[in-house]
């Protein structure tokens, strides 16, 4: 197979390194040292990264696919099972070997797993020889990048068309590490992140270093039109060390992206996955991610005698390490404030979600010690421990409070999770869902042109089913994977109609109102309630606290709103992050600027224009504006509307071909001379070059116009842009 002995040699040298660093411990007396420890206090208030979840690979390409039984102990969370959450794909050069992907990834994702996928190298069309460290290898052709952005997107299309919704996609595994596959300079990696990757019609993880090379990402952290076409920056752990973990550039300039830890095993892989201690090195390597503001944790193999499953397809007490966070750390949890080192030989992380409070701990020393814990900012109560050590795997005990803390006895070569049932702070009251839908549509309103809104006036709409499409995307507000469950994500996605994307508006007073999801009784929630920017919006059971109320604030132009936040005192609202405008971006909470990333059109499920009633308050001290439309062009047959938002270095133009004809259109095209526009990102449609122009052809739901009816689509662009040469057939 491609992955070689020298490769496999060398990352067991580096893994035997982060061994040393992190995982050996000195000979030691059997008796604890005369050392006074101090408590543990973990502060729920002050919180920091949300958790996306851990997860592994699955290669079939490679090896054996996992049998379905196998899947289910990956990616259940019963008893048994290492609640994993992420599964990690290849994408294979030759799209003949595609279709090897698709059962396991159907099978997590039914279990609620997100699927993110790699590519190890382009097709062979798009490479050319080249050398690594003397080695002959390939790269990229650098007139191939437009086609590998094609080749990445046509998996994402594939894997979608065969019920596979990819979470996100890499530009390339480990390109710092290529005798085997495709080299990539960190030049290479940063003309491509700026230039192409904005085309990727999914979210785009960053090339993955293999030891977490920071120059791979330093220039596109620098550079705002880089950083803008990425939304993780992924890396893998071989060989790195706990204090390279940190990365203070990311901290200052990454808002709004993620940081994933996408591969590595630990401290090993010619050592069985049973043997102990050395199978504590799991645990420790993920507190040290965790710590270090990492939001997802990926081992590489799930299933090899080295990994979390071992080849007989029984839990591994690596993976029971590992599954002392993946089972209790769900997504959506938020990392908080904990001392982590209270002590010698002690780790400590702490997370909050779900009305609970989870705190792991680690002791590495050959000694029971004795650790207090102290949690502010959540009353906790009934707490339950589960303990992996060398005779236990996972083991659930009952764990006594008093003044919302407790004192208890790590033993020797152990990683404890305590979970805290919590109160205080954002607490979900429950609240009977609205009984039945309407049966009727809102009854229409008089058919004059309402008053002009000022932006910043509450508006009030019917109560009622509506679909909210976001002004900048063209696309929808809806909940990942049409699955109804708590802290379920919610982002945006093409209209198609579906359960995830209707959305019933119910006015609750003082103008608030809620959104409840059509897929249960399912509100739209700030999680946890936070007055932050970034905090995450999912669905959550319905209630009738703060973080599931909303005010909408008019935007000067009819029918558009932004969605301010009762939990930040009106003082954020929804946006779509990065004003990205790909299927599956995430929605959050962030201040309010007036870019049409944070506007929304409210569309009736009925198909009737809304029309709202406004109670003014006062107005930001200046509108966001609009450019001019720009006069549709005439004749029969088909025609082109066009209509244009400019921002300071870019621009957004939103297409609208209507058929006129007479008959049905099975087929068009459009062609943009690319002196008349710069094209940098599209949607809804497929965007080629050829020569001076843009060829602009239908994804195949839309390449049908029935006569009289239209399609719609767009895209962005960067510069100034004046009038479009186009032709349209």
């Amino acid at each position: 197979m491609l992955f070689k002995k020298l490769k496999m040699s060398t990352k067991r040298a580096l893994a035997a390194a982060l061994t040393f660093a992190v995982g050996a411990t000195a000979v030691v007396p059997a008796a604890a040292p005369a050392e006074a420890a101090s408590d543990v206090v973990v502060n729920t208030n002050t919180q920091y990264q949300v958790m996306r979840g851990f997860g592994g690979m699955n290669f079939p390409t490679w090896g054996v696919d996992l049998t379905d039984g196998q899947t289910a102990t990956a990616f259940g969370n019963n008893d048994n099972q290492l609640g994993m959450n992420i599964l990690r794909i290849h994408v294979d050069p030759v799209k003949s070997n595609w279709s090897r992907e698709l059962k396991t990834a159907k099978a997590a994702q039914q279990r609620g797993a997100i699927v993110f996928a790699t590519p190890w190298t382009p097709p062979s069309s798009m490479t050319e020889p080249t050398t690594w460290n003397g080695k002959r290898t390939v790269r990229l052709r650098h007139d191939q990048y437009g086609n590998y952005v094609n080749h990445l997107n046509d998996f994402v299309a594939y894997m979608k068309n065969n019920g596979v919704n990819l979470y996100a996609i890499s530009i390339q595994n480990e390109p710092d590490w290529s005798a085997e596959w495709c080299s990539w300079t960190a030049d290479e990696v940063y003309n491509f992140t700026k230039n192409y990757a904005g085309r990727i019609n999914c979210r785009v993880i960053t090339a993955e270093s293999f030891s977490y090379n920071k120059g791979l990402y330093d220039k596109i952290l620098n550079d705002g039109n880089a950083l803008k076409n990425i939304d993780i920056v992924g890396t893998h752990f071989y060989g790195t060390q706990p204090y390279q973990m940190s990365y203070p550039l990311f901290q200052q300039k990454g808002a709004g992206k993620d940081l994933w830890m996408t591969e590595v095993y630990v401290p090993n892989s010619n050592q069985d996955a049973d043997v102990w201690p050395a199978a504590l090195d799991v645990s420790t390597n993920i507190h040290h991610a965790m710590v270090n503001g990492f939001q997802a944790y990926v081992w590489w193999y799930i299933r090899r005698s080295y990994s979390p499953m071992k080849e007989n397809g029984q839990i591994s007490k690596r993976g029971y390490c590992m599954a002392q966070f993946s089972k209790f750390v769900r997504p959506g949890y938020r990392r908080v404030n904990a001392t982590s080192n209270p002590q010698t030989g002690v780790t400590v992380s702490a997370f909050k979600g779900d009305n609970k409070t989870v705190i792991v701990a680690e002791n590495t020393n050959n000694y029971q010690v004795n650790q207090g814990f102290r949690v502010s900012g959540s009353n906790i109560s009934n707490v339950v421990r589960y303990r992996t050590s060398q005779s236990e795997n996972l083991a659930k005990a009952g764990v006594g409070t008093s003044n919302n803390g407790f004192s208890y006895n790590l033993p020797a070569k152990s990683v404890t999770t305590f979970v805290c049932n919590a109160s205080g702070g954002y607490t979900p009251q429950p609240t009977k869902a609205p009984t039945k839908a309407p049966t009727k549509a809102p009854t229409k309103a008089p058919t004059q042109t309402p008053s002009t809104q000022t932006p910043g006036s509450t508006a009030t709409l019917s109560n009622g089913w509506y679909y909210i499409k976001n002004v900048n995307a063209q696309k929808y507000l809806q909940v990942a994977n049409n699955t109804g469950k708590n802290v379920q994500n919610v982002e945006i996605g093409t209209g198609r109609g579906i359960d995830g994307q209707k959305w019933y508006l119910e006015n609750r007073g003082n103008g608030y109102v809620t959104l409840k999801s059509a897929l249960g009784s399912f509100n739209c929630d700030i999680a946890n309630g936070a007055n932050e920017n970034e905090a995450n919006i999912q669905i959550y059971s319905a209630h009738n606290g703060e973080a599931q109320q909303f005010m909408l604030k008019t935007t000067g132009i009819n029918n558009t709103y932004t969605i301010a936040t009762r939990c930040s005192n009106l003082t954020k609202v929804f946006d779509v992050y990065g004003r990205r405008t790909t299927d599956g971006t995430n929605v959050m909470q962030w201040q309010y600027t007036g870019a049409s990333n944070q506007q929304w059109v409210f569309e009736p499920v009925n198909g009737q224009q809304a029309q709202p009633t406004q109670a003014p308050t006062k107005a930001p001290t200046k509108a966001p504006t609009k450019a001019p439309t720009q006069a549709p062009s005439t004749g029969k047959g088909l025609t082109l509307e066009k209509s244009v938002n400019s921002w300071g270095g870019g621009y957004q133009v939103n297409f609208k071909i209507v058929n006129k004809t007479g008959a049905n259109v099975n087929n068009w095209t459009l062609k943009i001379n690319k002196n008349s526009m710069n094209i940098t990102s599209s949607w809804n449609v497929n965007v080629k070059e050829s020569g001076n122009y843009y060829v602009i052809t239908p994804l195949g739901w839309n390449a049908s116009i029935p006569n009289g009816g239209s399609v719609e689509f767009g895209a962005c662009g960067s510069g100034s842009l004046g009038n479009i040469d186009y032709t349209l057939s």
